[in-house]
């Protein structure tokens, strides 16, 4: 990795950068500065335009006005080859990976060792296992992509951005699917990193991280620079308040509880390994909570709840009414929803308009002889547009293109027309801005309001502790704590409960 570099100048330096696409200013006279060895994170809300920025520092954009400078030399990019050539690699969000070839296929792809018309394959394999050496993970470089753990592909990114001698490196929500201890590897290789002169542009909605990580940080909001501040010189609350424009009173804005009677009551639901035994019941307005670490079946028990696959045994009761719910559709028409941990693979069909994906689950209520009203079909979907404060240019716009948090308001938004009852939370706020959080956890306050039952399955301990009013804890496929003193627990305590037996 190269070190070189002027240090009376920032490695990386944008100013006045300025992008416009038709309609759209998405950015406007933003600047950011990196310097060597430092971890820069980029905040703001979901639209706030971090990832139009990535591009622009990728040379995937090229910038209506401003300028780009690394080592305080002007640089214009006409494609990422170039921003490749200058230093610049992006850790993308989707890996940027092919998963039928080999770790060391993949990183020397397009510039493969040769002798003459030959590969030197062992020439590659010697220099990927120096790389994987150098930053202290190992990783064999014949291994298919594909059989690796997202963490150990990451590990391979990171790798090819060594060896293309880069020298900034731009992280996007690089923990956003990694286990806890999956996390704990990256940010012990960011600190390598940092230590040997990268500089790293660290791109993530999850606060605790910026405070572990992060020298400085920059916020922007609707594409315009907010400021710069040192991470030992500014709170969680003004950083909350520079990203969403306003103070919030609350991160975790929970109301009190009118308890009714159970409405949802599970008993000895069992399959396989994954789910053993679970019993519990969810009240009339309650809010119970779900927490355990990546793979104690927490997403496993609510697909059995939901139909979408069959228990060996086990009941399911909703207002004392035992139910047989042998596919989604069985749910769905008993007043059960899942809304899913992975809104863009099963939550929605990204391809189609949100007018369609709303319609989905309720084309029985807009029918009539074989045809959908799409009149009355538009004007229930414009009153959720106005009521959940979606935002999309028209009815018609496809789910792919709205952010994070209107995605998640668009599953939610078919699923309350539906009539549901009884709605399954997995994740809801994964890979959510604050802001958009906010208008979530207001959104759940009233559906417990109104009665609903709700379960929120949750991996972030505040959020799980901020918003339950009884908190459940799952290890190895089984229910085996119950928190009522929900204000009284630590996130410590919780984490002693869902740790696996012998790890205590």
């Amino acid at each position: 990795m190269p070190t070189s570099h002027d240090p009376a100048f920032p490695l990386l330096e944008l100013t006045g950068i300025t992008k416009r696409f038709p309609g759209v200013l998405a950015l406007d006279d933003m600047r950011l500065d990196l310097r060597a060895g430092e971890v820069h994170a980029l905040m703001g809300e979901n639209g706030a335009g971090k990832s139009t920025l990535i591009r622009v520092m990728a040379g995937a954009h090229r910038p209506d006005d401003g300028v780009l400078r690394i080592d305080g030399q002007a640089v214009r990019f006409a494609s990422p080859r170039d921003a490749e050539r200058a230093g610049i690699s992006i850790l993308y969000q989707e890996l940027n990976l092919i998963p039928t070839l080999s770790v060391r296929e993949n990183l020397f792809l397009g510039r493969e060792k040769r002798f003459g018309p030959f590969l030197r394959h062992r020439k590659e394999h010697r220099e990927a296992e120096a790389m994987f050496r150098q930053l202290n993970v190992s990783i064999d470089p014949n291994a298919r992509c594909s059989s690796l753990s997202v963490a150990r592909q990451q590990a391979v990114e990171i790798a090819k951005a060594i060896s293309l001698k880069a020298r900034i490196l731009v992280m996007d929500e690089p923990t956003a699917v990694l286990t806890s201890n999956e996390i704990e590897t990256l940010f012990k290789l960011i600190a390598d990193l940092k230590a040997k002169g990268m500089g790293i542009v660290y791109v993530s909605h999850r606060m605790d991280e910026i405070f572990r990580l992060a020298d400085r940080v920059t916020v922007m909001r609707d594409g315009k620079y907010v400021g710069t501040q040192p991470i030992g010189q500014v709170t969680r609350g003004k950083l909350i308040e520079m990203m969403v424009g306003r103070k919030l009173e609350s991160e975790f804005p929970k109301q009190a509880a009118k308890l009714g009677e159970p409405r949802l009551v599970v008993k000895d639901l069992s399959r396989g390994h994954g789910v053993r035994g679970a019993t519990f019941s969810i009240r009339r307005g309650e809010v119970l909570g779900l927490t355990g670490l990546v793979g104690a079946g927490r997403t496993e028990l609510a697909r059995l709840v939901f139909g979408a696959d069959r228990p060996h045994r086990g009941s399911i009761e909703l207002d004392g009414r035992a139910l047989r719910i042998r596919s989604p559709r069985d749910a769905i028409a008993a007043g059960i929803c899942l809304v899913t941990e992975d809104r863009k693979a099963q939550g929605l069909v990204l391809g189609r308009g949100c007018r369609e994906n709303f319609g989905l689950p309720n084309l029985k209520a807009f029918g009539r002889i074989g045809f959908v009203r799409r009149r009355l079909e538009r004007a229930k979907f414009a009153d959720y547009v106005q009521s959940l404060r979606i935002k999309i240019p028209h009815q018609d716009e496809r789910a792919r293109n709205l952010s994070g948090g209107n995605q998640q308001k668009l599953v939610l938004a078919k699923w309350l027309q539906a009539n549901s009852e009884v709605i399954l939370f997995d994740e809801p706020t994964r890979g959510i801005d604050v802001g958009a959080k906010q208008e979530i956890y207001l959104l759940i306050n009233g559906l417990a309001d109104a009665g609903k039952a709700i379960l929120l399955i949750s991996s972030e301990l505040p959020e799980v502790m901020g918003m339950s009013d009884r908190i459940l804890v799952m290890r190895e496929g089984q229910l085996v704590a119950e928190v009522t003193d929900v204000a009284g627990v630590t996130q410590e305590q919780l984490l002693t409960l869902a740790m696996p037996r012998g790890l205590e």
